[in-house]
């Protein structure tokens, strides 16, 4: 007469994927390090792939940049300072956080938006945002406004604000 061990039944997820099995226990212990050994460093391995920043990291970063009051978001370096994409970058970077952050409506702006804000021509501007939305930086939208993409962000973060900085102190 042999005894069969009552089987375990076994449910895990781990960020969105999920296993369920039943197994007598040894099997079931099999299957869940299985589990473990299989999924977990190939999530980890993805992690380290997708672009992702810290808001936070950001608004700090922006600080002394970037301002929002009542009457709108404000460039808190002069015009003269910035090239034209390190404007652009700013003021679309400032926008994203603004709506993030539920100080502004929306996270884009238009051509005429951006052209008024850089004191450029539409010529200029339409260029600056072409070489923008080429380098995937910028996206246009449905609406043909345009907005920071995420890799924009991170460049932006990277290398733009530390540009912006080293000439605030000069």
């Amino acid at each position: 007469m042999s005894i069969n061990p009552e089987k375990i039944h076994v449910q895990i997820k781990y960020k969105g994927v999920g296993q369920e099995f039943s197994a007598e226990p040894q099997e079931a212990w099999l299957l869940l390090n299985q589990f473990f050994k299989d999924l977990i460093p190939s999530f980890e391995i993805a992690q380290k792939l997708c672009l992702n920043f810290d808001l936070q990291k950001l608004s700090k970063d922006l600080n002394g940049i970037v301002a929002f009051s009542r009457d709108g978001t404000c460039l808190l370096v002069p015009k003269n300072k910035l090239t034209d994409n390190e404007a652009i970058l700013v003021w679309l970077v400032a926008y994203y956080i603004g709506r993030e952050l539920g100080l502004v409506g929306g996270d884009s702006l238009s051509k005429e938006e951006l052209q008024t804000k850089l004191g450029k021509s539409g010529k200029i501007t339409s260029t600056r945002l072409g070489e923008l939305v080429k380098d995937e930086l910028v996206v246009k939208t449905a609406d043909d406004c345009f907005k920071i993409t995420t890799f924009g962000v991170i460049q932006t973060q990277k290398d733009v604000i530390p540009k912006i900085r080293s000439k605030m102190a000069v």
